[in-house]
């Protein structure tokens, strides 16, 4: 890759963080070009357009450097998918890597959205709410309480709907707010919670008292424990499968990084019971063991009544969980193909019937590039949902990365799967499809294999 101008020291390229945007364009924008298109967005620092080092020709990659992060936040929502010149394909934009992350951001990323401040103990969420509304619409805020008393502890979160707004928030709010990205920590800091032996030793769910089933001790409340990173979401989606669930929330520290526990509430015991038995010990996903136990829901049980009721709605919950079906035949979780009666592919778009794949020698006329969040779907589950166009030759996922190529043999068909594909849901997974660049021929690298 060519080197930036040396007049730009490096130092400077992500000062401040998010600045700087990652662009994917077509060979022939000259760099004229894409200054006055993002020059609407603020103050255009530096752009680059990165050549080969052997033919001095545009790679159709260049780098845009703004002045705040908010210009570049906003420049990516506005121009992501923006055609530049006629005849060339939409243009790709991203928040640059930087040192301190490992991968290009899109307009999308949820880190980019949330922010995390230092308020007055006094603050409700009400106060907080209405202190940041104005630089954005937001979506929920949240306030950091001390377990055991109840009572702030003077630190909170933002979340807005696009990165622009939360750029905009950390800029102008008041500096006593001491406002920044509320991004996670590293993965290897996640991990110091659980040894290397194979018994799993979990961080402390917090202040809840754990409850022994077994001696009739039931209750609505449960606390689950996961040693996957499991986002808010997939565990939503997954105890919102028992009817009744009122409150669900995945247990943070200080820093908006995932504690592995979650507390899950239900409106009735019987629902309760039912999560408990059926997801204590189920694979979400595949190798990592849920745990699911029961806690302290601050009701008083004492009475004999009280106690009596509770073990007979226990009892039949039980029964009706000991002779129904087994948990693979009721769980159908985002992403994770199981053996079950429901439909293997859970999503509201109006797919065409199943068609046959395309011959694997078949000459690929368009593919597709396919952003996955949170997570990549399983390659048969991606094969069931593209084949349906017709003419796909073959699906190939990115090791290690939430990004897949599709490849098809005819281009009207690449077209219909992704105009009916992108942004849509399947299993739980959002999907971004896009065009991916064609391969270049003139490239002195090995050709690409897929």
């Amino acid at each position: 890759m060519e080197e930036y101008p040396t007049k730009q020291g490096t130092e400077n390229l992500d000062d401040p963080p998010n600045s700087r945007l990652f662009v994917v364009t077509s060979r022939s924008i000259t760099e004229d070009e894409l200054r006055d298109s993002f020059s609407v967005f603020g103050d255009v620092q530096g752009v680059w357009v990165v050549k080969d080092k052997q033919t001095k020709e545009s790679k159709g990659i260049c780098y845009v450097k703004f002045s705040k992060s908010s210009q570049a936040c906003l420049a990516m929502e506005e121009m992501h998918g923006k055609v530049l010149s006629e005849g060339t394909k939409p243009i790709k934009v991203f928040i640059a890597q930087s040192r301190s992350s490992t991968r290009h951001r899109d307009v999308e990323d949820e880190e980019l959205t949330r922010i995390f401040v230092m308020i007055p103990k006094t603050f409700s969420e009400e106060d907080l709410k209405n202190t940041f509304k104005e630089y954005g619409d937001i979506e929920y805020c949240v306030i950091i309480k001390n377990k055991f008393t109840g009572e702030s502890k003077g630190l909170g979160y933002v979340r807005y709907y696009k990165p622009s707004q939360a750029a905009v928030a950390i800029e102008n709010c008041d500096r006593t707010y001491r406002a920044i990205l509320a991004e996670p920590r590293t993965k290897a800091s996640t991990t110091e919670e659980y040894s290397g032996t194979g018994s799993t030793t979990r961080a402390e769910p917090g202040n809840y008292q754990a409850m022994d089933y077994r001696s009739g001790d039931f209750t609505r409340c449960l606390m689950m424990s996961t040693r996957a990173a499991l986002t808010q979401e997939q565990i939503f989606a997954l105890f919102d499968i028992i009817p009744g669930m009122e409150y669900c929330e995945l247990q943070r520290d200080a820093y908006g990084m995932s504690k592995g526990h979650a507390l899950i509430r239900y409106s009735n015991l019987g629902s309760a019971v039912y999560a408990k038995e059926k997801l204590n010990g189920f694979e979400y996903p595949p190798g990592n063991r849920l745990a699911v136990n029961f806690v302290d829901d601050g009701e008083d049980r004492s009475s004999p009544v009280g106690r009596m009721a509770m073990q007979f709605v226990a009892a039949q919950m039980m029964s009706a969980v000991w002779n129904g079906p087994s948990t693979s035949q009721v769980m159908k979780l985002p992403g994770y193909p199981v053996v079950s009666s429901m439909p293997r592919i859970q999503t509201d778009v109006n797919l065409p019937p199943l068609k046959k794949l395309a011959p694997p020698d078949s000459k690929a006329k368009e593919r597709l590039f396919v952003v996955f969040s949170p997570s990549p779907l399983p390659l048969e589950v991606l094969e069931d949902v593209f084949c349906r166009f017709g003419s796909l030759i073959e699906v190939h996922l990115v090791p290690g990365r939430k990004v897949g190529y599709m490849k098809y043999a005819d281009k009207q068909c690449a077209d219909e799967a992704m105009a009916a594909l992108h942004t849509r849901v399947v299993n739980g997974v959002k999907m971004k499809v896009m065009l991916a660049d064609p391969p270049r021929e003139e490239s002195h690298k090995r050709p690409r294999t897929y």
